[in-house]
């Protein structure tokens, strides 16, 4: 869903916007007479400042020549208002004549090529404040899920929700809860997915899968989406003591589609010791490295004193 209007890049002048697959050019009325294709995409790469080989010629009928953009990605600034220079560069080219009937024509975002450059840009910065103005509430919007079939089931109360709710409300986040997320890997990753994609949710907040029981699938489902997930560990066990069937225990940060996705801990009071870390890494940004490894420097110093008294892992 935000693939539509991602903006990516620090500053407006280097801001780079998907063309959303439409990524043909076409120039009509134009006549060749033995021109070198290669020397026509070369021509138009360097107008509109991109690299000669993500321009290609594929197509050259009834006085039309078709290019395509092989880069997803532009630089907006970059190529607005090109068209009077792209058609006098062309017309330089040998065995390419262009003249008061060229035309060029795009059914997506290459079209800017041929607007007025002034206006244009006007628009284009108009459009990217909107944008901010978009990311930023999206940023605000968070989703919350619970896990495992005794809350599913209603044997034991959701107490984790709505303490993230209430803790992240009051630092100004707009927060719904998510319900319960069943015990299937399968299941978890594809109501992630779900919800990253059309939900427009800046985070998603787990609680709970993240153990080391065949039942927990939490930590896995987020990395089959996000491959670069950080997991680090709270607590390791050894394989088969009890019911382990993993070596310990692990919370998760990834990021899919735009959407932090955030796992953690299903006890209440490792939750709530959380939200502190969480809420302070979403206010200065913290990448998805920091956060996982403050979130667990923290639960593994509660654990500590947790178990001081006797178990240790």
């Amino acid at each position: 869903m935000r693939e539509e209007w991602k903006v990516i890049g620090e500053q407006q002048s280097s801001k780079k916007y998907d063309l959303l697959r439409k990524t043909e050019l076409r120039i009509e009325n134009v006549r060749l007479n033995k021109a070198n294709l290669t020397d026509i995409a070369a021509c138009t790469a360097d107008v509109l400042g991109i690299a000669r080989n993500d321009v290609l010629v594929v197509d050259y009928r009834d006085g039309a020549l078709t290019l395509d953009i092989l880069n997803s990605r532009l630089n907006a600034h970059q190529i607005v208002g090109k068209k009077e220079l792209l058609f006098r560069d062309l017309g330089m080219v040998p065995g390419v004549t262009l003249s008061m009937n060229t035309s060029l024509r795009s059914d997506g975002m290459l079209g800017w090529i041929a607007l007025d450059e002034a206006p244009a840009k006007q628009a284009l910065h108009k459009s990217e404040q909107m944008i901010s103005r978009i990311l930023e509430n999206i940023s605000k919007r968070v989703i919350v899920f619970s896990s495992g079939a005794e809350v599913e089931s209603r044997q034991i109360q959701d107490t984790n929700t709505p303490a993230v709710i209430r803790r992240l409300e009051a630092e100004g986040y707009s927060v719904t809860s998510g319900g319960t997320l069943k015990d299937d890997r399968v299941y978890i990753s594809a109501r992630l997915r779900e919800t990253a994609d059309y939900g427009g949710y800046g985070l998603i907040v787990t609680t709970g899968g993240v153990g080391a029981e065949d039942k927990d699938h939490t930590v896995e489902a987020i990395a089959a989406l996000d491959p670069q997930a950080v997991t680090p560990y709270i607590c390791h066990f050894t394989i088969g003591t009890g019911r382990h069937v993993k070596d310990g225990i692990r919370i998760a940060v990834g990021e899919y589609n735009g959407t932090m996705i955030i796992a953690l801990p299903g006890p209440n009071d490792e939750v709530k010791a959380s939200l502190d870390i969480l809420v302070d890494g979403l206010k200065n940004k913290a990448d998805k490295s920091i956060l996982a490894n403050q979130l667990a420097d923290h639960l593994k110093t509660q654990l500590r004193e947790k178990m001081s008294g006797g178990h240790t892992h």
